[in-house]
């Protein structure tokens, strides 16, 4: 277990999947979390079980695509626990499965505007906060492929590689003032997203497995881990890097 205790940290899309198991995870370390997400009855289920458990957090239910959203959402983190020390901008959607010329405009904004605009935004009013208590780590949730691509995804693909050039960037700005900024880059993780296409494509989770060297899918628990150490002090001189966790994916 990394050390997190005291910490202020901010989770978006913490509802679910990779971000609700670093909610948890976090929690249990001993850190204040604010559990950021759309679904207000999902959120409000993961602050109950933090609750329950003797730890502490909150919700914040809003759009993270609007800017004056974001700010009340950082604004409400500072609030209610004095500062924001790490942030885990896990927060996105999948590609719409479809090749550039079927692709309207609408669907391409949408998937950069939920995976790379409020991701700027997000970054944008995390780091004026933590500028003003002498710091704090981000972490930006990429994806394998921010490294490779496949195929019909170019609205998903371009987004993760915009990710990580937003990631590598923040770390060179912030660099000298004690705000670290790195992604984690999952590959194919057993997600409640994944599990409906399973359910419907039964055939999928094979082939899926079959593209995973290591012959298994990962699960949200090693990603939210990852995205953790990242955040603590046994990463205090990892800045402007991507973490595969990945199951050497991204290798083949």
């Amino acid at each position: 277990m990394v050390e997190l205790a005291g910490k202020s940290i901010l989770i978006t899309g913490a509802a679910s999947g990779m971000g609700r198991e670093a909610a948890l995870l976090a929690a249990k370390a001993g850190a204040k979390v604010t559990v950021a997400d759309m679904n207000a009855a999902l959120a409000k289920a993961t602050v109950d079980e933090i609750v329950a458990a003797g730890g502490t957090a909150q919700c914040f239910i809003g759009d993270i695509t609007d800017e004056a959203q974001v700010k009340a959402m950082v604004d409400a983190v500072v609030s209610a626990y004095g500062r924001i020390d790490a942030a885990y901008n896990n927060a996105g959607v999948p590609n719409t499965g479809k090749v550039v010329h079927e692709l309207s405009q609408a669907e391409f904004r949408r998937v950069m505007d939920i995976n790379v605009v409020a991701v700027f935004l997000c970054m944008k009013y995390e780091i004026a906060a933590m500028l003003k208590t002498g710091g704090g780590a981000i972490v930006n949730s990429a994806s394998a492929a921010s490294a490779i691509t496949f195929n019909a995804a170019i609205d998903y693909v371009g987004s993760k590689h915009a990710v990580m050039g937003m990631t590598k960037s923040a770390a060179l700005d912030y660099a000298t003032q004690g705000i670290r900024v790195n992604a984690v880059m999952p590959g194919i993780v057993r997600t409640p997203m994944l599990a409906g296409l399973f359910a419907s494509t039964p055939e999928a989770e094979e082939y899926l497995v079959t593209r995973t060297p290591m012959g298994r899918l990962g699960e949200p628990h090693e990603i939210a881990k990852a995205a953790l150490w990242l955040m603590s002090e046994d990463a205090s001189f990892i800045t402007g890097t991507g973490l595969s966790v990945d199951g050497a994916y991204v290798a083949t």
